[in-house]
């Protein structure tokens, strides 16, 4: 065995650790296409990890401001058929309409990722605090929404 290639990273490390770099630099107008590109790599879990790991980033960014929409529209359009990423997507609106006060569904919230409840208990909405004090999914949870309801949480 050859140390030199046991001390070499592995192809799809170096090519995720590529993609994170150029998605976070990519212009606005060029990110639906970079996107797609990553998903197009021919190690697919790989490619939706970065892409997730994008979108995470990008929403954190986004979600409060008018560009949400226009921004999640052309996102949900290039990962059409990567069902992980769509998800994703679809839960940072989720939370979008929670932190932001806008129309939610109980049953939503409740059918969300581990990952989109615990986000969510850590909002202020007290609506979805008492739901997920309540109902969340998992005792972090829960224990996390009733510390965010404070006093009221407890009974």
């Amino acid at each position: 065995m050859n140390t030199e290639d046991s001390d070499r990273e592995p192809a799809e490390h170096a090519r995720y650790a590529a993609y994170l770099d150029e998605l976070e630099q990519v212009a606005d107008a060029d990110e639906s296409a970079l996107v797609g590109g990553v998903l197009a790599d021919p190690d697919p879990v790989m490619a939706r990890a970065a892409v997730v790991r994008h979108l995470d980033r990008r929403a954190a960014e986004l979600f409060p401001t008018p560009l949400w929409e226009e921004w999640a529209e052309a996102m949900a359009r290039v990962m059409v058929g990567h069902p992980f990423p769509v998800r994703r997507l679809q839960e940072w609106s989720l939370f979008r309409a929670v932190a932001l006060g806008l129309p939610w569904h109980r049953d939503d919230l409740l059918a969300a990722s581990d990952w989109l409840q615990l986000k969510a208990a850590d909002e202020a909405n007290p609506e979805a605090l008492q739901v997920l004090a309540e109902s969340g999914r998992t005792k972090r949870i829960r224990n996390t929404a009733r510390t965010g309801l404070g006093p009221r949480g407890t009974g």
